[in-house]
């Protein structure tokens, strides 16, 4: 997925970087379906939406999320580890646990970021330079409200023609959410100068805070 030749190509890019990338991102409506949390306290939602690292640094910085953590999700326990899952057949996504707090921030708020600024809903098992079904986008559901909410967002950005392609996002039971290594965590905090953070993932976050500048925050949740 990050491989040195493509770390060398992007150097030679990176004149282009902001300026290319910040185009990606698309200005859309919220959900018209987001009611409000049934019960109280903290909340869990897992996506996939290509690399960990960009997905997690994206919600890191929404106001609402006290926590992101990268992981594995679609798989079995015992392929849920880095090597294995970039072989493209362990049915894992590269994915991130968002727990956040529904009286600051909905559901439909955050799927709202996700397909906004937080990758390309319209890519098949693919973001960007990379590729497979570990790259594929997805929304792992934990109870029919969740779906309805999920399934119901994406009718309305279809019906709206918000996208000028389909979307692909596949809606998935979790079975359960496996954290990736410790090197993973907050990546793209640590390595802000690392040529495939530079041209994939801080164009993101410049994205959300110029379409959500009420929901973006400066100081990352990270997950020590």
């Amino acid at each position: 997925m990050r491989s040195a030749p493509f770390l060398i190509a992007v150097l030679t890019i990176l004149a282009t970087t902001h300026a290319g990338a910040a185009e990606r991102a698309v200005v859309l409506p919220p959900p018209a379906y987001d009611p409000p949390a049934a019960s109280g306290g903290e909340q869990k939602l897992v996506v996939a939406g290509g690399c960990f690292w960009g997905v997690q640094g994206v919600f890191q910085h929404v106001k609402g999320v006290s926590r992101a953590v990268s992981g594995y999700a679609g798989g079995e326990k015992e392929t849920a580890h880095y090597d294995r899952v970039s072989q493209g057949d362990s049915g894992h996504a590269e994915s991130v646990e968002i727990t956040y707090d529904p009286k600051e921030v909905s559901l439909g708020e955050l799927l709202r970021v996700y397909f906004s600024v937080a990758h390309d809903p319209t890519q098949l098992n693919r973001q960007g330079p990379d590729v497979g079904t570990q790259y594929r986008s997805a929304i792992f559901v934990t109870s029919p409200e969740e779906e309805k909410i999920a399934r119901g967002y994406i009718a309305q950005l279809s019906s709206a023609k918000a996208f000028s392609a389909p979307i692909v996002t596949r809606l998935e039971p979790l079975q359960a959410f496996y954290p990736a290594e410790t090197y993973h965590q907050d990546y793209l905090i640590r390595h802000p100068a690392q040529p495939y953070i530079v041209y994939n993932d801080l164009p993101k976050i410049d994205n959300l805070k110029r379409l959500f500048p009420l929901r973006y925050r400066e100081s990352p949740a990270l997950t020590d």
